[in-house]
């Protein structure tokens, strides 16, 4: 008889299709363990990839580990390099993009859990 383990190691994470050319597996999360209360994803985005205007309805923290992302927030330009990281409160406007000329890997957490109902991104 199994003891109930305390722990999960996941070894299968899963990918998110995309037609933009990002990267992205998920770890944790609704689409990988039905978890809506945290999302975990490891994301590549190419080097020209952005993303429109949104104000979600979770926080997001992402930590860079190679490149460089750019983010918009509410007007203001910022740019975060490999070991930097951000914390971006739910409901604020914010674009996501990578204008430099390598990918740029980085870690998002999102809590709640990320969905694209709650996403709320904007037209271009």
């Amino acid at each position: 008889m199994q003891k109930n383990k305390k722990y999960v190691i996941q070894k299968t994470p899963f990918k998110v299709p995309t037609s933009d050319g990002k990267i992205i597996q998920e770890h944790f999360g609704r689409a990988s363990d039905g978890n809506s209360e945290i999302s975990i994803a490891h994301m590549i985005a190419p080097a020209g990839w952005s993303e429109p205007f949104q104000a979600p309805e979770f926080d997001e923290y992402t930590f860079i580990i190679k490149g460089k992302k750019q983010f918009i927030i509410d007007g203001e330009e910022i740019v975060l390099e490999a070991g930097q990281s951000i914390k971006i409160e739910k409901n604020t406007r914010v674009q996501y993009s990578n204008p430099f000329t390598v990918a740029c890997e980085y870690l998002a957490i999102c809590k709640p859990a990320f969905s694209m109902s709650l996403v709320n991104r904007k037209e271009l």
